[in-house]
């Protein structure tokens, strides 16, 4: 059943569900508004495991009812235990969310699935996007499965193959001489003018929510028990706060004992207005994003502030890293794990490295890392940082003498 109201997260007044995601009295952000008393009277954790293997297993915690014509069944992505990386960090319990599992190879899919639900639902024909590229990604892909058109805002100078993995499904790509944050602005001011679906935009208190089906999932792979702690990429910090807000939901509608997991974040070195804030103590100051995790660089982070408050409340840590370090994360991922993140997961797993090394995890607690998207899309990133290929002629002597003598 969809939510019937928003509510703010300032100033908690309340309006009917709709696609409107600020608050008039105050300018905060609208978010839905559920009855999770009501939720702890019936038997959810029955309905949830005979749900579909996808996020709409969780839908009584979702805003909008599951919607066919907009599937393609993300989320249920593994968590696997990742005992080599984990032996070299110290901890005897990581596990790798990983999240390039999904259709579209992120995250994303599970945020733009409910946003598009969302967007049939109040009858818009267009869906659109400010991207940094795994959304625009998959807002092309959900418009084509809908029937939909899409229009999708990505800032100049996008890795070409997210680029591409975008053109692919047919939508209009509209490349923004700018930044994201020019590329956000700009949508916004469009979406004044155009009857258009802008999932981060005006459909936002509906698209945001797909990130707390990790933290749903997460809990339920685990036997309905929080991990200790979750490192988690930020970019605007959104998913953070909705991973953190998926625990507590959890807690009050009585599928976990408690709310315990620490939610830490990480944030690329050139692009860190959050870790910064976050560990001088003061606000959080826009900057001009310089790394090579396109996917983070959001300079301007609309949920930062946000971010802060959930890592605090958790009693988890933020940190960053640097570009040099994110190769390394991406490097150390696919040789210990066998998995091939794109940057941020570089970001995620760098930072979980540091954060080890300085004690803030639990040595013997479960651990898991958010991978959010595949190597492929980012690959450009890499040029130098792996061996090339040992060259031969086609005969055994040759590759004798210049493969195994090498590796004598």
């Amino acid at each position: 059943m969809a939510v019937e109201r928003l509510r703010c997260r300032e100033c908690e007044a309340e309006v009917p569900a709709g696609p409107v995601y600020v608050c008039e009295r105050c300018l905060g952000p609208l978010e839905p508004a559920y009855d999770l008393e009501a939720l702890r009277r019936v038997p959810l954790r029955q309905r949830i495991e005979a749900g579909p293997r996808s996020i709409w297993r969780y839908v009584d915690l979702l805003p909008v009812p599951y919607d066919p014509a907009v599937d393609l069944s993300p989320g249920s992505t593994p968590l696997l235990p990742a005992p080599r990386l984990g032996q070299r960090l110290g901890l005897r319990r990581l596990y790798l969310k990983n999240d390039a599992a999904n259709p579209t190879w992120s995250f994303k899919d599970r945020s733009v699935a409910i946003g598009t639900a969302a967007a049939r639902r109040f009858g818009y024909q267009v869906l659109a996007c400010a991207s940094t590229g795994n959304l625009a990604n998959s807002v092309a892909a959900h418009a084509a499965r809908a029937g939909m058109r899409a229009y999708v805002f990505i800032p100049a100078g996008l890795e070409r193959g997210k680029v591409l993995a975008s053109a692919i499904y047919g939508p209009t790509v509209v490349e923004v001489d700018g930044s994201y944050d020019d590329v956000n602005r700009l949508c916004a001011e469009i979406g004044e003018e155009h009857p258009w679906a802008f999932l981060n935009v005006n459909l936002r208190p509906y698209y945001s929510e797909g990130g707390k089906t990790l933290a749903f999932e997460m809990a339920e792979q685990l036997g309905w028990q929080p991990p200790a702690d979750v490192v988690v990429p930020i970019a605007s910090g959104n998913l953070l706060v909705k991973i953190h807000r998926g625990f507590q939901e959890l807690a009050a509608v009585g599928l976990v004992a408690a709310a315990t997991t620490r939610v830490h974040g990480a944030q690329p070195a050139g692009c860190a207005p959050v870790s910064t804030a976050f560990k001088d103590g003061g606000a959080i100051r826009p900057v001009a994003p310089r790394t090579i995790a396109q996917s983070l660089a959001i300079g301007t982070p609309a949920d930062g502030r946000y971010a802060i408050a959930a890592v605090r409340a958790s009693g988890g840590r933020i940190d960053d890293a640097t570009d040099e370090e994110i190769v390394e994360g991406i490097r150390l991922l696919a040789e210990c794990e066998g998995i091939f993140t794109e940057t941020a997961g570089g970001v995620t797993i760098a930072v979980l490295q540091k954060l080890a090394a300085a004690g803030a995890l639990d040595p013997d607690g479960v651990t898991v890392a958010c991978i959010t998207g595949m190597g492929l899309k980012t690959a450009d990133h890499l040029a130098g940082a792996v061996a090339a290929p040992v060259r031969v002629r086609p005969s055994l002597r040759a590759f004798e003498e210049a493969v195994l003598a090498r590796a004598s």
